[in-house]
């Protein structure tokens, strides 16, 4: 990947923007500012993306993918503190009397809520930062996955959420409420058209089966960081066998099989048909760690030990 990566950004209401600030300044909104300040925002996580990515390409899915998510949070963020503006116009506003003081406190509670949500979503920009100053300290392959599968799984998670929050949202009798609530979470009014439109069964939103599958993705993704998680834990382990040494890399995760010297032909077919590799870098044969690697190492031993 390289700079030309493309850019996501998301809808910002801007009609409930102007509606948010006339109801708390004397000034004129200008037209589009909501947008463009949201942009800043998302571009500033991007100019640091590609940074990272240029002194490391191998780390760019992991940080576009966070700088694609950190666009979609900001995006609900600021629709988000917008429609909280418009709960309760400032007292400069309206005036002393009769303030509704009780939705004036809700109003409070309610951008504290935000606040946090917007907290928590610095926290992505402050990962990407790390990352270009090494902060992160990635040291090998294994700890690399490890980053790009919690984050795959967090934006997995996240989708499911948006996808079940965007069905609730289509779901709602008033119709303008719901788009509204769409609008909010970043939707354009074509996208919002298009989830609105039946599909070739009649269902509007997104269908069970996309929610279905993401959700398997979401299992399939924990399980293989778990059991990453619990390679790196047990560490790099070594059998010795007959005819070879046997290592289980957890720094680069992979299963190696170590020879004193150049195995014979027949060995190296049984190697290659069991799916190990020479690797000259490692001096060894090898294949990614994990379950099916151990069965295909006790294929090669019993194919070995018959011919011999």
């Amino acid at each position: 990947m390289s700079k030309e990566q493309e850019r996501k950004y998301y809808e910002i209401n801007e009609a409930q923007a102007r509606t948010a600030h006339s109801m708390m300044s004397m000034s004129d909104y200008e037209g589009g500012s909501k947008t463009r300040e949201y942009r800043r925002y998302v571009d500033r996580a991007y100019d640091l993306a590609d940074r990272v990515v240029e002194k490391r390409p191998t780390q760019a899915e992991r940080l576009y993918s966070m700088a694609g998510r950190y666009s979609r949070r900001m995006a609900e963020y600021m629709n988000k503190e917008s429609s909280i503006g418009c709960m309760c116009p400032s007292v400069l506003i309206s005036g002393a009397g009769n303030f509704p003081v009780r939705k004036k406190e809700k109003q409070n509670q309610a951008w504290e809520r935000n606040h946090e949500f917007w907290k928590e979503t610095q926290k992505i920009l402050e990962k990407i930062e790390n990352s270009l100053y090494g902060k992160d300290v990635i040291k090998s392959g294994d700890q690399d996955a490890v980053e790009r599968l919690e984050e795959k799984l967090e934006s997995l998670k996240e989708m499911q959420e948006r996808m079940k929050a965007a069905n609730k949202a289509i779901r709602l009798k008033d119709t303008k409420k719901g788009n509204e609530e769409l609008m909010n979470m970043g939707y354009s009014e074509e996208q919002i058209k298009s989830l609105r439109a039946p599909d070739f069964c009649g269902r509007i939103g997104y269908p069970s089966y996309m929610l279905q599958n993401n959700n398997a993705n979401i299992h399939r993704v924990e399980g293989r960081l778990n059991q990453l998680r619990t390679a790196k834990e047990k560490g790099t382990q070594e059998t010795e066998f007959d005819m070879f040494k046997v290592v289980e890399n957890t720094e680069i995760m992979r299963l190696q099989i170590i020879f004193d010297g150049k195995p014979e032909p027949e060995v190296r077919t049984v190697l290659k048909k069991n799916g190990f590799k020479w690797a000259p870098s490692q001096g060894a044969w090898q294949r990614m760690l994990n379950t099916s690697a151990k069965y295909a190492l006790n294929r090669v031993k019993e194919e070995l030990e018959a011919a011999g």
